[in-house]
């Protein structure tokens, strides 16, 4: 936009080592719900839908979060957000390996650890690499958002490990321990990086929540991208982080080349996700969002086809889908910086991370709420194929406007 002011030369990679790191460890502990919950139906006799029910819960918190998660990190920095969502998050782990009843888990997963979740988030990530970077930022976007998959590959087979060979509490007591320990790394690492001058007002006084909040919802652009985000997050965070390894147990598999397929999707997701941040900064950003979704429309087809097949055809869906999972992050910032404008950036994105965390949200509670009901899977993928294919549409009615000077 024109009012979007020229940054002055950036090039902090300390944030995206971080933001990585942070990522990959928050996203871990998400992904966990979905491993352990075999587990916890045996152990404590708790429902699918109900696990679900909290995992839903706690999207629906991230949702809530999220604006303001992007708006501390404007005007407090990475350094401190980071930190603040690592505490929470670390609490939250350790109440969920102490527990012994459904409000410990509640107060745990959908408290402590789901505002963690909404802080340690891709949208700050993006925002704090955006504020830190004026060259490339497709690419450092890309790789410090990978983190949300990439550093999976690693940890969630470790958790697959102790719960197969120790038990579920090791599996989340190691996640606390983990979250713990990065804050000093991170205090000691990272340099306190406060407001940025350039996004103070007219006159040099910062602008208000309400009124940034007021200039983004009159953008069409802003709505387009909420939307479409909000079928991103049903069709990822919802059915796949949720339901992908349950649904591997319902087809027969065994957990650990279960747990190492959500790795190789994670691995092929960072792949995916820098080579989108690469292609951000050289083609066609709606049409490359837009075939970002139609391909993963693609994908649900397959996944609907698994059951009766060999493990080698979740691995072969694990591929596929990692290519276009998390790719959507490094396009969609890129196109709020340019289409909605870097000065309100952190807003921007929270809330359309929010859309994300209420499209995961439901489809979390779906894919639970239908396998009770029926003992298939087959509406949630079904449904998914349709609702991938309308984000796509959505991605194109975007103008390919050129990218920002904040953002090139």
């Amino acid at each position: 936009m024109s009012d979007t002011p020229t940054l002055p030369s950036r090039q902090n990679w300390t944030v995206v080592i971080f933001g990585f790191l942070a990522l990959s460890l928050a996203f871990s502990s998400r992904a966990a719900l979905g491993l352990i919950m075999p587990v916890w139906q045996t152990e404590f006799g708790w429902t699918s839908s109900y696990i679900s029910s909290v995992g839903a819960a706690a999207l629906v918190v991230m949702a809530i979060v999220a604006p303001f998660a992007g708006r501390l990190v404007d005007r407090r920095g990475s350094q401190f957000t980071l930190n603040l969502g690592m505490g929470l998050l670390g609490v939250g782990c350790a109440i969920v390996a102490l527990m012994g009843n459904k409000l410990m888990f509640v107060i745990g997963f959908a408290g402590f650890s789901a505002v963690g979740f909404g802080i340690v988030a891709t949208h700050v990530v993006a925002t704090a690499v955006t504020r830190n970077f004026s060259e490339h930022q497709g690419l450092a976007t890309g790789i410090g958002t990978s983190g949300a998959t990439g550093g999976q590959f690693l940890i969630v087979p470790l958790i697959a490990a102790l719960l197969a060979f120790a038990s579920w509490r090791w599996s989340f007591g190691a996640l606390s321990v983990a979250s713990l320990a990065l804050i000093p790394c991170i205090r000691m690492s990272m340099k306190s990086d406060g407001p940025l001058e350039e996004d103070s007002g007219t006159g040099g006084t910062p602008s208000t929540m309400a009124q940034d909040l007021a200039v983004i919802v009159r953008q069409p652009a802003f709505h387009l991208l909420f939307w479409s985000f909000l079928i991103c997050g049903f069709t990822t965070t919802g059915v796949i982080e949720t339901h992908l390894l349950p649904f591997a147990a319902f087809c027969g598999f065994p957990p650990i080349p279960s747990a190492t397929a959500y790795g190789l999707l994670s691995l092929v997701n960072l792949i995916g996700m820098i080579a989108a941040g690469w292609l951000t900064d050289r083609v066609n950003r709606p049409m490359l969002l837009a075939a970002i979704y139609l391909l993963r429309a693609l994908t649900f087809i397959l996944l609907g086809s698994l059951p009766g097949t060999s493990i080698e055809m979740l691995f072969l869906f694990a591929v596929l889908f990692g290519a276009v999972d998390y790719s959507t992050v490094p396009v969609t910032a890129s196109l709020v910086a340019s289409h909605v404008g870097i000065k309100m950036m952190g807003l921007a994105v929270g809330l359309i991370s929010a859309g994300h965390a209420i499209g995961g949200a439901l489809g979390a509670f779906a894919g639970g709420y239908l396998f009770t009901a029926t003992q298939t899977y087959d509406l949630v993928w079904t449904g998914s194929v349709w609702l991938a294919v309308g984000a796509g549409f959505l991605a194109l009615f975007l103008k390919a406007q050129p990218a920002s000077k904040a953002t090139t």
